[in-house]
């Protein structure tokens, strides 16, 4: 067969012509989930400071407060961290051709946004309890 029959066995038109462009985008999802890593790390090693700070520098009040708020800030980062994650999903799959690709990225994307639905009705209890 001939045509567009051709292309579809190639991978399709963007990965039979445009591989180059294809490439480009793996390295920018590659790149977006490196940031995203370290962002959590970012996060991970200000909360481990600001919970020791809190520990080593706090009476119990004040000590359970600084805590919370550490707890507010980390949420922060691993939201931010959960939705770049999205974004490089959103681009690996729009690259593959393959059906199962698009089902694991609505499973990812699903389990994501529940996550991130239930930390931040976390955040928000912990701020109110903060009176932020």
């Amino acid at each position: 067969m001939g045509g567009l029959f051709d292309l579809e066995a190639e991978g399709g038109i963007l990965h039979g012509h445009f591989a180059w462009l294809v490439t480009g985008f793996e390295w920018l999802a590659a790149i977006i989930d490196i940031a995203a890593i370290l962002l959590l790390l970012v996060g991970a090693i200000r909360f481990i400071a600001g919970v020791t700070m809190a520990e080593i520098s706090r009476k119990d009040a004040a000590r359970v407060r600084k805590t919370n708020a550490e707890r507010i800030e980390l949420g922060r980062y691993i939201l931010a961290g959960l939705e770049l994650f999205i974004v490089s999903d959103v681009i690996h799959t729009a690259l593959s051709l393959a059906m199962a690709d698009l089902i694991f990225l609505l499973v990812l994307v699903i389990i994501r946004s529940i996550t991130s639905f239930f930390l931040e009705r976390e955040l928000s209890t912990l701020r109110q309890e903060l009176g932020d």
